[in-house]
């Protein structure tokens, strides 16, 4: 039966990977049939396609009621991509950081973090619940929040949008796939990736209980490093290749787009219940969220030296998870 389980785990991985692939492929070929801009393309289709995994496993876990895993998902992804991702790429080679990021990208990632911390842990803070039992619940993820996430993702993305036809980069023409091969690639990908996050999810939830793992320590490590994969690829080889420049980029967006869209999807489909674990990982997360931003101001880079810091911290939060 676990064997079974773990086949199921590798097989959704593969197909919520495979899956997004196919949905950008697809969706921005035909988005430029259409004329529209490849920079727009990029901001928006790319970016949500490169979410998809998360999206599918946390939005499959709020409609199955298994809150610790779309919560803890959302979370272990956003360590996964500021420690792993971004600390293997400097260890590789030095990450540049644009002043865009800096100035605009980085400031809101901190600003969301933090909003969600706040939302999900004011109640615990008042009614002095911050030690006892890790799997108790301490405060709750509501529609509220979850509403002002995807306000905040709108608002995020006019501003992304707006700035991107004020400063149009030069586009390279490319051979468009036939318009019915595009429809095609989107139909299949979106079925993959729902059925891809359904896979994972049920499959996670027979693992925890074997291993006597919580849903949430399995949430934040096994299923949020599985989703996170394509970041972690994509930004290895453009490391190898020294092409280290959207590095920071990718991380800060694709941890925006956890937070605001993803988070609040499911947190609009289902309040999520929170337990005092999924709290503190919460909190820090967001000290790693600062801790991130302040080696990128230093020199503008994150240098090797970081990017070994980054990935020790990652396997002492993991480690913290797991013997907590």
């Amino acid at each position: 039966m676990i064997v079974l389980s773990i086949l199921i785990l590798l097989i959704g991985f593969a197909a919520l990977i495979k899956g997004a692939d196919w949905f950008v492929d697809g969706s921005s070929n035909l988005a430029m049939i259409f004329k529209v801009p490849g920079v727009i393309v990029g901001l928006t289709i790319v970016a949500m396609g490169t979410s998809a995994p998360e999206l599918a496993v946390s939005t499959s876990a709020a409609l199955a009621g298994s809150n610790e895993i779309a919560l803890s998902n959302v979370i272990g992804s956003n360590m996964f991509n500021l420690l792993v991702v971004l600390g293997v790429c400097a260890m590789i080679h030095k990450v540049p950081v644009d002043n865009a990021i800096l100035r605009r990208d980085f400031p809101i990632c901190i600003g969301t973090t933090f909003f969600v911390l706040i939302m999900i842990g004011y109640k615990a803070v008042a009614d002095g619940m911050l030690s006892g039992d890790m799997a108790a619940e301490v405060g709750m993820a509501s529609r509220v929040m979850g509403i002002s996430l995807l306000v905040f993702f709108v608002i995020y993305l006019i501003l992304l949008v707006r700035n991107a036809i004020k400063h149009p980069t030069e586009e390279e023409e490319k051979e468009l796939l036939p318009v019915w091969k595009c429809i095609l690639l989107i139909l299949i990908g979106v079925a993959m990736i729902i059925g891809g996050g359904q896979a994972v999810v049920r499959s996670a939830e027979t693992i925890a209980t074997w291993a006597g793992m919580s849903k949430t320590l399995i949430g934040l490590t096994i299923v949020a490093v599985g989703t996170s994969l394509p970041e972690l690829v994509t930004s290895i080889v453009a490391a190898k290749k020294g092409q280290t420049d959207m590095a920071v980029g990718n991380v800060v967006g694709s941890n925006l787009f956890n937070l605001m869209l993803i988070l609040g999807v499911s947190s609009s489909i289902h309040p999520i219940g929170v337990n005092l674990a999924s709290l503190y990982d919460m909190l820090i997360l967001s000290v790693f969220t600062v801790i991130t931003f302040l080696f990128c101001l230093v020199g503008k880079s994150v240098k090797r030296l970081e990017g070994l810091i980054l990935v020790v911290l990652y396997v002492g939060t993991v480690v913290f998870a797991a013997l907590r």
